[in-house]
């Protein structure tokens, strides 16, 4: 564990067994967690949509107790935040159709499938061409990823197949000691990103309907959108 997160809960008297949770305006909030996370901790932290469960990408050890805690089978991929578009083109191929809503949407609540670089390797990707990326509108998220250096794993927190967590306090007793830290940002919207995937050969299709709505994205595209749920429907 992080020597700050250990010093943390000697001075807290948080619950035990219960992660510490640290207010995102307590001045230590940014350092401890990065701390935590670049030691191959895992950390509850806030975002613009519900609460996030992250681990560093590049640590295979950590994303494997990621995977652990939220009771998710390691075959099943999980998306990761971004600080920045720039950051964004160490993990993914970046087309046209990715640049346009990145410039427009970014940041916010659009997650972007996209095809993964031959040069980048997470086991969170779960050995997938794909990854899913988003870059959050949230001030404490996007500092703490730029200040660890590379994509945190942004996946809810939450049991597998669980209601995202939207306090620090439900996701901290949701997962116990399997985290080091839960930073406390307030209560979340509970409404998760939309998601869509550009690297279909039918074109880009929203695969979760969420925060930003079909019609933004078409806005943005000049064209009009399927949904995977529209396609499932139709038997294709």
């Amino acid at each position: 564990m992080a020597p700050e997160v250990v010093l943390l809960r000697a001075v807290s008297g948080n619950l035990e067994g219960v992660a510490e949770i640290i207010s995102q305006s307590d001045r230590r909030a940014l350092e401890v967690a990065v701390s935590a996370l670049k030691a191959g901790e895992l950390v509850v932290y806030p975002t613009d949509t519900v609460y996030g469960l992250g681990a560093a990408a590049g640590n295979e050890d950590a994303v494997r107790r990621l995977f652990a805690a939220k009771g998710r089978s390691p075959s099943k991929a999980v998306p990761l935040l971004v600080a920045d578009a720039l950051m964004a083109t160490w993990v993914a191929e970046v087309t046209p159709v990715a640049h346009n809503l990145m410039s427009a949407l970014w940041p916010g609540a659009l997650t972007i499938v996209m095809r993964r670089l031959d040069s980048y390797h997470s086991v969170a990707l779960a050995d997938g061409d794909t990854v899913a990326l988003r870059e959050p509108g949230h001030e404490f998220a996007l500092g703490m990823i730029a200040a660890v250096g590379e994509p945190v794993v942004g996946t809810s927190a939450n049991r597998s197949a669980g209601r995202a967590a939207v306090s620090a306090a439900e996701a901290a007793f949701q997962f116990g000691d399997m985290v080091a830290l839960a930073v406390d940002g307030g209560r979340m919207t509970g409404v998760e990103s939309t998601v869509i995937d550009i690297t279909r050969e039918s074109g880009p299709m929203i695969v979760r309907e969420g925060a930003v709505t079909q019609e933004e994205i078409e806005r943005v595209l000049g064209r009009t959108l399927g949904t995977d749920k529209e396609r499932k429907e139709a038997g294709e």
